[in-house]
């Protein structure tokens, strides 16, 4: 990935389905001031028991980030509702999700490895009756003819919802919900290897991943940084074990524009 030039990584690894967030689009309700003075400092799905985050991913040479975003939040939210924690086929789809999202007149469509949107995915769970297990649909990289089986499925969906972009309801609805699917402006993440990213960064938003906690680290100024944990698909070997510290609190990376949950119960 280092020994790309910015637009060929750019073509590989991020979607070119724009994220833009209708007028229309519904929005989780609002916590009371009470509730966000209420939480923790730091907080961290990846520390529940019984588990609700599955082990870092890895997207290949493929633009499929929104697929396992999507998968990401739908694996949380059905372990969450009592479920076994389930790995969930990101193949499925790319395969087979081709749903579309109208916005200012213009379409954006499900394009398995050229991009797509979770909120497109999870209409696409919901109308398919369910997302297949990753082990019977396993990852390819590749965009394949569709082969879903009900047989198969490994999780389902009722509903989606939006998610505010005040970075403090963020915060609530992570600890509330589960971890959630955002969209982000990664053009900067191509040579992150660990850290807080405090550095500037865009807000066009080309990549899907998934908030799984948030923290404060104090830097070397005795300063305090809050982050957002933020699980990514690049596998292990990219960042810190496969995960990006991003400054909370200023939209960094546009990482609030887009903020989305699915709904299993």
């Amino acid at each position: 990935m280092a020994l790309l030039s910015k637009e060929e990584f750019k073509n590989t690894y991020l979607s070119s389905i724009p994220a833009v967030r209708s007028n229309d689009a519904p929005v989780a309700p609002l916590y009371s001031k009470e509730h966000i003075a209420s939480l923790p400092d730091a907080f961290d799905w990846r520390d529940n028991k019984p588990p609700v985050v599955t082990p870092v991913k890895d997207q290949g040479m493929c633009g499929s980030c929104w697929a396992f975003s999507t998968t990401g939040n739908v694996e949380g939210q059905w372990a969450l509702a009592g479920n076994n924690l389930t790995s969930l086929s990101e193949q499925n789809l790319v395969d087979c999700d081709h749903h579309c999202t109208t916005f200012e007149d213009e379409e954006a469509c499900d394009s398995g490895c050229n991009g797509g949107l979770p909120n497109n995915a999870y209409m696409y769970i919901m109308q398919n009756g369910g997302i297949n297990t990753e082990k019977g649909y396993p990852y390819q990289g590749v965009d394949k003819p569709c082969r879903f089986k009900t047989s198969d499925i490994g999780a389902k969906v009722l509903n989606w919802t939006f998610i505010s972009k005040d970075e403090e309801q963020m915060a609530a609805s992570l600890v509330e919900k589960g971890p959630l699917s955002v969209a982000v402006d990664a053009t900067v993440w191509q040579f992150y290897v660990g850290g807080v990213l405090y550095i500037p960064c865009g807000t066009d938003l080309d990549h899907a991943v998934l908030v799984t906690g948030y923290g404060v680290e104090t830097n070397i100024f005795f300063q305090k940084m809050p982050y957002w944990t933020v699980k990514n698909s690049w596998g292990t070997w990219w960042g810190s074990s496969g995960y990006i510290y991003v400054q909370r609190g200023n939209g960094k990376c546009g990482i609030n524009t887009f903020v989305t949950t699915s709904i299993v119960k």
